[in-house]
């Protein structure tokens, strides 16, 4: 990003931090939900590990209670969090069939599916989360982006700046494209686009005289079916992130989150998070989670986002019929939605949103495996000496107060701190949205990250799925993670093994 860029994104950073804190908008700086004497309990069992001979207590049960321990397969992220009543069960499974639901476009005689569109990436959300998974890049030019969209957005005017600032708006939208390219459209209607991805080897040498090839990727767009592009046009490529383990990271307390960031970097160790502020759907401030970004404040914002950019479909939280169509696209918009009064107001009403809200929120985390490997604790040392886990924070307790006895006070291992980080040029996609801008990413969880082959063969790794191994992960990381980037190419290839060895056991 180039220093005008950076300028502007700062302002609009700065300009943020005013309004939250002219609306009275401060996030907790404490727990609020503990006693102290089961803060002090919460203190002892999150702090860092500290020795590396044995396992830790409870590290297995990555999600707590909630921890799946079903055999594992290729249904692996499939599974409800163990601890749910017989009854949210029954609502865990109706959410399950929507999840997986193919929509079609209006008018149609199966009338409670219809509204897709007209303008979409996909038919269900299943489509994207495979299997509940990691989605992945096309491998071949020619190949679809079948799990991978691409949000698109121009510089922003004064105005919008503004209203970046305040929270009422995460990017400037193309006039035409909206903030997502969709590469699918109802019958009659022309695509936005197809996706093309092309790669250059980037091979990069390793201690021992071993050598890794990466990828890098160039992300185009052909076939533009509303007229051409602007010169100015912005995209980011997307990866659809597993569905583990939702409802716990928003049980997580906000105070929790916030004691790890070091915007400026004050205590000098090169690691700088910043919280992500975002406004929810009643225009309070709340911490953003969820997404790249970390744009979404709850799952059922997330989830409203997703109905109406991917599928096009209207929901109480994103109630526009026609998703992403704009005013433009005169031909998408003049095509027929699929809300009925006698169902509700919107294609997805809130009953329908609620389930697929709960569905998303209690899909578990499978147990970790091989703990006490010797192969797996000496990775874990690895993985805490390289500065792995100062972004990837291993553990919490949610909190007490959370009305869902499932996600309630739960010892979990995420492997996240859920803050933005700048992760260095490589992985920039120049585009801000939200608070973030061109070069921060939200730490990703890892747990589960082991498994992702196993549930999806063809799943890649990074927002844009360039890296095909966790090894390729890694190696792309810069910015505030170079350093300990730098620490895995130097160290020796049987440490490197065993930190792979640990991610596996995740």
């Amino acid at each position: 990003m180039n220093m005008i860029a950076r300028s502007t994104t700062l302002v609009v950073f700065l300009s943020a931090l005013v309004m939250i804190a002219h609306a009275g908008g401060s996030l907790p700086d404490t727990r609020d939900d503990l006693t102290e004497k089961d803060r002090a309990r919460v203190e002892k069992v999150t702090k860092p590990a500290g020795q590396f001979e044995k396992a830790e207590r409870f590290e297995r049960m990555a999600a707590g209670a909630a921890t799946s321990t079903k055999r594992i397969n290729a249904d692996a992220f499939s599974h409800s969090s163990a601890n749910l009543e017989f009854e949210a069960l029954e609502r865990f499974l109706l959410g399950n069939g929507l999840f997986r639901k193919d929509w079609v476009s209006s008018p149609a005689s199966t009338q409670a599916s219809d509204g897709l569109g007209p303008l979409f990436n996909a038919r269900a959300c299943q489509s994207c989360h495979i299997k509940d998974g990691r989605g992945h890049a096309p491998a071949r030019v020619e190949d679809s982006a079948v799990s991978l969209l691409v949000r698109v957005s121009v510089p922003p005017g004064k105005e919008q700046q503004e209203a970046i600032a305040d929270g009422r708006l995460h990017a400037a939208p193309d006039p035409v494209y909206g903030l997502q390219l969709q590469d699918h459209a109802v019958a009659g209607l022309t695509p936005e686009g197809r996706v093309q991805i092309t790669y250059e080897d980037v091979p990069v040498a390793l201690s021992g005289g071993e050598t890794v090839t990466l990828r890098r990727p160039a992300l185009g767009i052909t076939e533009p079916g509303f007229g051409p592009f602007r010169d100015d046009l912005m995209l980011s490529a997307r990866v659809a992130p597993p569905m583990i383990g939702l409802g716990l990271l928003e049980s997580v307390h906000e105070a929790d989150i916030l004691a790890w960031a070091d915007p400026d970097d004050e205590d000098g160790d090169g690691i700088s998070g910043r919280p992500a502020r975002v406004r929810d759907a009643q225009g309070e401030w709340r911490l953003g989670r969820f997404g790249w970004k970390a744009i979404a404040p709850t799952i059922a914002e997330q989830s409203a986002g997703a109905f109406s950019g991917d599928m096009g479909l209207s929901s109480p939280l994103a109630p526009d019929h026609w998703g992403d169509c704009t005013e433009a696209q005169t031909a998408c918009r003049a095509l027929p939605h699929g809300a009925q009064e006698r169902l509700g107001a919107e294609e997805v009403p809130e009953d329908l949103l609620d389930l697929v809200t709960f569905y998303s929120s209690h899909l578990a985390v499978p147990a970790r495996r091989d703990i006490d490997d010797p192969q797996v604790l000496a990775g874990k040392k690895v993985f805490y000496e390289s500065g792995c886990a100062s972004c990837h924070r291993a553990k919490y307790v949610t909190r007490r107060d959370v009305d869902d006895p499932a996600l309630r006070f739960q010892l979990i291992w995420p492997y996240t701190d859920m803050l933005l980080h700048d992760m260095g040029e490589d992985l920039a996609d120049h585009r801000t949205e939200g608070l973030a801008d061109g070069y921060e990413w939200r730490t990703p969880p890892l747990w589960g990250i082991g498994l992702t082959g196993t549930v999806n063969e063809e799943a890649t790794f990074l927002h844009d799925g360039r890296a095909r191994t966790l090894l390729e992960a890694v190696l792309w990381h810069g910015g505030e993670a170079q350093a300990a980037r730098d620490r895995v190419v130097e160290m020796a290839k049987q440490d490197r093994d065993n930190l792979v060895r640990f991610l596996e056991s995740l």
